[in-house]
């Protein structure tokens, strides 16, 4: 085995070696709307639910390299509102131009050429495109360190799901018709689908 000390790698270095490692991670495609209603739109591949009572997710966005904080969080933290939008392989090359740093003014569905539509619990739209949103309330967010690359930890409360009728199956989202991607390391991404799929049942006993 060749070890890695990560409190001694540059912050760059550290980060190419987990995000090769920690994969395939399912991306949010957050939608948000800053204090003055306009439009964000950003994906976010740490991301992940939490538990069921109530019903949560978690996403991070990490400071910029000159130790900003993005967009997404601080208009969370403003309006306490945001949904998550699943990203199919259809959407997979708008969804990348939408998490381009644009700045604060411009709306990312219109620069990626997205499409809106209402949510019903919360102000900012869901992606049309998508076949699975989740509008969410915001719970907290926790920092864990400071400056650049530093974790923002957005904990939403989940409200309501919108679902595709094309994807659904007899007994839920059926994982064959959702055509989801994953986040890998360096430029690579996983496509859900074909092979790549495989059923495992839990164990009935030890």
């Amino acid at each position: 085995m060749v070890g890695f000390d990560l409190g001694e790698m540059d912050r760059r270095d550290s980060y190419q070696l987990l995000t090769r490692i920690v994969g395939p991670r399912p991306i949010a495609f957050v939608s948000c709307l800053d204090p003055a209603g306009r439009g964000n739109l950003a994906p976010f591949s740490y991301f992940n639910l939490g538990g069921l009572n109530p019903p949560s997710l978690v996403f991070c966005a990490t400071n910029t390299r000159d130790g900003r904080v993005k967009d997404t969080v601080r208009n969370v933290e403003t309006t306490g509102e945001f949904v998550v939008n699943m990203v199919t392989r259809a959407m997979a090359d708008r969804m990348n131009q939408a998490s381009w740093s644009y700045p604060p003014d411009v709306d990312e569905f219109d620069a990626a050429g997205f499409a809106r539509a209402a949510a019903l619990r919360v102000k900012p739209p869901r992606v049309a495109e998508s076949p699975v949103a989740i509008e969410c309330r915001l719970h907290r967010i926790v920092r864990h360190g400071e400056g650049p690359l530093a974790s923002n930890y957005v904990i939403g409360e989940a409200l309501y799901v919108h679902i595709a009728e094309s994807v659904l199956g007899p007994v839920g989202p059926d994982a064959r018709k959702l055509d989801l991607i994953g986040r890998l390391g360096d430029d690579w991404y996983v496509h859900v689908a074909g092979e790549a799929l495989f059923e495992l049942p839990r164990p009935t006993g030890g």
